[in-house]
């Protein structure tokens, strides 16, 4: 019988759904393990990163059970977001039907690949009995005062027509989405007061041992915690203050100017008293708006001069104030203290103006600095000068002495800052959870009352390009207050899609309640995730708004656990011809194509085989005809030793019993590999080696020759391990072949084997000759020899006698099981 991997793969899924083979509830008596991949955007169809990353954590799933833990396995889907409306209005559909149908596709396709999830906890961000949930959240953060809602400059993309949080513009200003440059705009935008959380997320970062240090790095720096001083300039004449903050203040005498962003509020009541208001107001019409590939510090530096001064506290001098396109609303106050020797932007800004450049800070070195000859700023520490009281004093006791300086004399006060700035979640977009509150010209802004939850998404629109058409839902918009029930609207802003993905893992714990969004006892059993699976791309994004609600839901006591994920594996992209595959670039793989051609085994074992998880997986369709055929080769080496295999079953030959080299060889191999296999997945994470190890133990099986029962017995036994091990890679096949050798069980509910000790220790082990402590030789001797023995064995190798002929031996060192080392004259 040949390998029909097609009526194989369809007989288990079926069999698996069937008996709810994965289906697991909470189970105080076993040790738990939450193993979870990021659940997908619901964009139609599965791509090759999909599966490679579904393919990882299956794997661990499935061994993990074998381990004997009682693993949860969920999966859903990220349904809300902009892609539908997009899809929905290029192909002349609703995003509600475009979502659900895409969901059951992609539904069907990972149960193609043999993915062993709890399909009952198949949760749908945009189902309204999840949503409900969300919208619930939100309320709880508005209770607590950390919603919030405010007129601010925002990051506006003209293409999806939306605002953006600070996290989704990437690329030096680009919408994370499309791709287009983003620009500013004014608004009132609901926001979350993550900022609220941002010293514990920094924090807890240190307790987060199982995650990749690259991620921690990069959080860290979005965060950005810096200690330094807020004080204000004021504006000479005028009844205005500039608020700065500096993490300086040891180069407070070295200010020649004072610098605003194009877009501080402030800006417009300069323009209005500058000397200078025509060129000003083109400066700021020019530049305001403009993204942050325009802007910041990768920008040619452009400014306006005011004609205005402002007045250093500490001295009393005048410096000239501009507006410059290197300042950023996003960082500090939107203003700053301009110090040009000690700033390498304020000092390329000052040089294309020709502001002084005024040094208070020399090296260590005693190397004296020029303000007019310097080529860029010097932003070390070392030696204040030019600096008052603080002339001769080190860099690192001015700072000190410099804020304490401040404080005391009422010019400012120490404060500690972060470039983390609250999260924008307003989003003038239909596919979303709405934000459940009214307005009402009485009473104000009222929340939507739990109970009344969920404020369903009206179906009955019309799509159009551009714009919310929520707007449009006059039947929708128009409701009662809540609270004087008088006539009100509702919010027709939606939530950033990142709030429905920032709790989706509690509620895996119990999608079935309805009494909350989850219930406690079942996600305090659950929860940490122990192995989350998903893309670096999220570093700043999903896994810190994770963080910043599960914090939260702990202030609560919603959740017993401070940190979501325990331990985070970034899986590397899949790559073909040394791209990352797209459909523009022509090297798209489809999946449901290799699963048809070759079986979801196959793709799932060149996955894990091609690449360690970490590293880009360049794809090979040669791997996969490759993978394809060490699966062929395992089929033939149990089928057409069937008969012979089934005879000797349950039978065990201890290593002790074995008398002939080859099959002691064999015996080692397999428990070696059971040894190594394991490490491999448990421990070190590296899947690629596991499949390795597998290829070579069916290599050695192939090339065994049984002589005796007892040799039959090890082949059964070495077939057994091979299955075993090879289940959670390749479950299909390994689940065939189990079955087809009379087993009862099933392979994936079978125990994970263990490596017998006395069947690793070698017979035989090299050791190494060293004459007077140079290497000369190495020699094969018995394994586990003694001193005196090994010695005797070595002296007398005729090869050793050869080397040490016409020599005194003066004396012989003997390492055991190592090496043998030989002192002679002569």
């Amino acid at each position: 019988m040949g390998y029909d991997f097609n009526t194989i793969e369809k007989k288990w899924q079926r069999y698996w759904e069937e008996n709810g083979t994965f289906n697991v509830d909470t189970d105080n008596e076993k040790e738990k393990f939450y193993c979870l991949e990021m659940f997908p955007y619901p964009s139609g169809a599965l791509h090759m990163g999909h599966l490679r990353n579904y393919s990882i954590g299956d794997m661990l799933a499935r061994f993990l059970r074998m381990k004997g833990y009682n693993v949860l396995h969920p999966m859903g889907f990220d349904a809300f977001g902009l892609p539908a409306e997009n899809a929905a209005i290029k192909y002349g559909t609703h995003p509600n039907k475009w979502t659900w149908e895409n969901i059951e596709h992609m539904t069907k396709q990972l149960k193609s690949m043999g993915c062993s999830y709890d399909w009952r906890r198949r949760v749908e961000t945009c189902n309204p009995d999840y949503y409900r949930w969300t919208q619930w959240l939100f309320l709880q953060f508005y209770k607590k005062g950390l919603a919030y809602k405010k007129k601010a400059p925002v990051n506006w993309c003209e293409s999806c027509s939306t605002v953006l949080a600070n996290e989704q513009v990437i690329n030096d200003g680009h919408c994370w989405r499309c791709g287009t440059p983003v620009i500013k705009k004014n608004l009132e935008q609901w926001f979350l007061k993550i900022t609220d959380y941002a010293q514990e997320l920094l924090d807890s970062l240190d307790e987060l041992d199982g995650w990749p240090e690259r991620v921690k790095i990069m959080q860290r720096n979005w965060i950005g915690r810096s200690e330094g001083v807020r004080l204000s300039f004021k504006v000479s004449g005028k009844d205005i203050d500039i608020e700065t903050f500096t993490t300086r203040i040891d180069t407070i005498f070295g200010v020649t100017f004072v610098a605003l962003a194009v877009d501080h509020p402030l800006v417009e009541k300069i323009v209005k008293v500058s000397p200078k208001a025509a060129e000003v107001k083109e400066f700021v019409s020019k530049h305001k708006g403009s993204g942050e590939n325009t802007r910041g510090d990768n920008a040619e530096k452009l400014g306006v001069d005011t004609g205005l001064k402002a007045i250093n506290p500490v001295n009393g001098e005048e410096v000239p104030i501009w507006i410059a396109n290197y300042i950023l609303m996003e960082y500090g106050t939107g203003a700053i203290m301009g110090v040009p020797a000690h700033d390498q932007r304020d000092f390329e800004f000052a040089r294309a103006y020709g502001i002084p450049v005024r040094v208070v800070i020399n090296p260590k070195s005693g190397e004296v600095l020029n303000g007019e000859t310097m080529e860029k700023a010097f932003e070390e520490d070392g030696v204040q000068v030019n600096s008052g009281p603080f002339d001769g004093m080190p860099t690192e006791e001015a700072k000190v002495k410099m804020a304490e300086w401040f404080e005391e004399n009422g010019w400012g006060k120490r404060e500690v800052n972060y470039r983390l700035r609250d999260w924008l979640i307003s989003r003038q977009r239909y596919w979303g959870a709405p934000i459940p509150v009214v307005y009402c010209e009485k009473c104000g802004v009222v929340p939507v009352p739990e109970e009344q939850l969920p404020v369903e998404l009206p179906l009955d629109v019309k799509m159009k390009v551009g714009g919310n058409p929520l707007e449009d839902q006059h039947d929708w918009v128009n409701t009662k207050c809540p609270s004087c029930g008088g006539p009100a609207k509702r919010e027709t802003d939606t939530m950033d899609t990142f709030i429905c993905s920032s709790w989706y893992f509690l509620r895996f714990a119990s999608p079935w309640t309805q009494e909350g969004p989850f219930r406690k006892d079942d996600v305090n059993y659950w929860m940490p995730v122990d192995q989350y699976i998903g893309g670096i791309e999220h570093a700043c994004l999903h896994l810190i708004y994770a963080r910043f609600f599960t914090k939260f839901l702990a202030d609560l006591g919603m959740v017993n656990v401070r940190e979501p994920f325990a331990n985070l594996l970034t899986q590397g992209m899949v790559i073909k011809d040394g791209a990352k595959m797209s459909k523009s670039k022509g090297n798209v793989v489809d999946p449901d194509e290799i699963i048809r051609k070759y079986g979801a085994d196959t793709a799932r074992l060149f996955i894990l085989f091609a690449a360690p998880p970490e590293k880009d997986l360049d794809w090979s369709d040669r791997g996969v005809e490759g993978a394809h055929r060490f699966l062929n080769r395992v089929w033939r080496l149990v089928d057409e030793n069937l008969d012979e295999l089934k005879k000797v079953s349950g039978k065990r030959v201890k290593m002790a019993e074995i008398k002939e080299k080859p099959s002691r060889d064999l015996k080692r191999k397999i428990h070696k590999t059971i040894d190594a296999v394991t490490r491999d997945i448990e421990i070190e994470k590296q899947f690629n080696t596991a499949v390795a190890r597998l290829m070579e133990l069916s290599n050695a099986l192939g090339a065994f020759t049984p002589k005796s029962q007892d040799d039959w017995a090890i082949f059964r036994e070495g077939v057994d391990i091979l299955l075993l091990c090879l289940s959670p890679v390749a479950p299909h096949i390994s689940e065939e072949l189990w079955s087809c050798l009379g087993n009862e069980s099933l392979v994936c509910e079978s125990p994970w084997p263990k490596a017998e000790p006395e069947a690793l220790v070698e017979d035989e082990i090299t050791v190494v000759l060293q004459i007077n402590g140079k290497v000369r030789a190495q020699l094969v001797v018995p394994a586990g020899l003694d001193r005196d023995s090994m010695k005797k064995m070595v002296l007398e190798d005729p090869l050793v006698a050869k080397r040490l002929e016409g020599k005194e031996i003066v004396k012989v060192i003997v390492v055991p099981n190592k090496l043998v080392n030989v002192v002679v004259k002569g």
